[in-house]
């Protein structure tokens, strides 16, 4: 086959357009730190890239979740303790009441101290986080104890905290805030108004330690599912790692490798200028120089 001067050029010419296209490919890399810059690029790498970050934005947003179920949980637990501090309280005026010992005046000044606890519950009931109440289930927008009258509550607060894994976020504010709980401490204080003998104070004992008992069974158990979010937020914390790595792993570059092969192009390229400056047929100009 006669191959010609215009077969030497063309072929010149496409070689050195496929070499530019592959400077041009080395230097996108290096400047995006990524293996492709568009689908087309390479289908493959792409489609296992979006279901990469899918899972990536998947674990991010259960981690918001469990930062806002602690949230809740911690100041749950908070609130719990404030109200054992003041049922012990209770328990202890409740004590010092049927002693026999206090007068007329002194049981006054007591029931004035358990009217304040009374109302110190009522408060920490109505507690608000974020502008939630958190002890009024999904009624977050209406607080549980109005006028000292305890209002029905809604339902579980219930957050997916990992894929397929719900947690109940609120506590049984029933089982503690409930209008026994505060029917129990009016009666203890209308009664140390009355003039029933300080013996028969003993019954407010035993009322306030069963609500002592409710209080205590439900911080317990709003200690293991804060122990369960833990473990749970252990566990995604090692899943993005591990999602984090097989994204990278798909997608960036070797930039060592990347650095290689566009200098090992340049060399190429120089060459191929160098060849083919040399098979373009010289013209009379370049004879008469």
């Amino acid at each position: 086959m006669r191959v010609t001067q215009g077969m030497l050029s063309n072929n010149m010419l496409r070689n050195l357009s496929n070499s530019y296209d592959s400077l041009g490919k080395y230097m996108d890399q290096l400047s995006t730190g990524k293996k492709i810059n568009r689908p087309s690029d390479d289908p493959v790498v792409a489609m296992k890239g979006m279901n990469y970050r899918t899972q990536v934005t998947e674990i991010e947003q259960y981690q918001r979740n469990t930062s806002e179920v602690h949230n809740w949980m911690d100041n749950s637990d908070s609130a719990l303790d404030q109200a054992t501090q003041a049922l012990q309280r209770l328990r202890e005026l409740a004590v010092q009441g049927s002693n026999g010992t206090y007068e007329e005046g002194q049981r006054e000044n007591i029931a004035q101290e358990v009217d304040q606890l009374r109302d110190h519950l009522a408060d920490i009931a109505n507690t608000k986080v974020n502008g939630k109440y958190i002890f009024n289930g999904t009624k977050t927008d209406t607080p549980p104890v109005i006028d000292g009258v305890v209002q029905e509550g809604g339902g579980d607060v219930v957050v997916e905290v990992a894929s397929g894994t719900k947690l109940k976020a609120n506590i049984d504010a029933g089982e503690v805030f409930s209008s026994d709980l505060f029917d129990d401490i009016q009666a203890f204080s209308d009664a140390l108004r009355s003039d029933i003998p300080d013996g028969e104070l003993d019954a407010n004992i035993a009322s306030l330690d069963n609500h002592i008992d409710n209080v205590v069974n439900e911080r317990a158990d709003l200690g293991a599912r804060m122990n369960r979010l833990d473990l749970i937020e252990d566990r995604l914390s090692s899943q993005e790692v591990t999602a984090n790595k097989m994204m990278s792993d798909n997608e960036d570059i070797d930039l060592e490798k990347v650095i290689m092969k566009l200098t090992t192009q340049e060399s190429v390229h120089r060459a191929a200028l160098s060849a083919g400056s040399r098979i373009i047929q010289p013209t009379l100009t370049d004879f008469l120089r």
